[in-house]
């Protein structure tokens, strides 16, 4: 018997449908494949940002400690600076007495006037 149209239609229909099924098969395992792979480079991703972000942390620790060695050589530079200060102060004033006495007067008074005069 021969084959009438309709049983040719469905016969293609069902060829069709059994590939359509195979090409969603081989969609799913690459879709699953790829999942796996970005999986993975996440993984991989994640452990590189993990280990980047541990060396920021000891970089940061490592640079707050070094922030307080810094912090004591400008006090003593700056403790230094003011002994010297210090030093010549006294030394001009065992040099001109008189005229250190009159500075120191005349700068209370100017200090005691500025401050009457925010009085009013």
């Amino acid at each position: 018997m021969t084959p009438t149209a309709t049983d040719s239609m469905k016969s293609n229909l069902g060829e069709a449908g059994s590939h359509l099924k195979q090409a969603a098969g081989h969609a799913g395992d690459a879709l699953k494949g790829a999942a796996g792979a970005a999986g993975e480079e996440m993984r991989l991703g994640k452990a590189q940002m993990k280990s980047e972000l541990a060396d920021g942390a000891l970089a940061g620790l490592a640079a707050v400690e070094q922030a307080g060695a810094a912090s004591r050589e400008q006090v003593d530079a700056l403790m230094d600076k003011g002994r010297d200060l210090i030093e010549s102060a006294s030394d001009l004033i065992r040099e001109r007495p008189l005229a250190s006495f009159g500075m120191a007067f005349a700068a209370g008074w100017i200090i005691a006037k500025l401050a009457r005069s925010g009085d009013k």
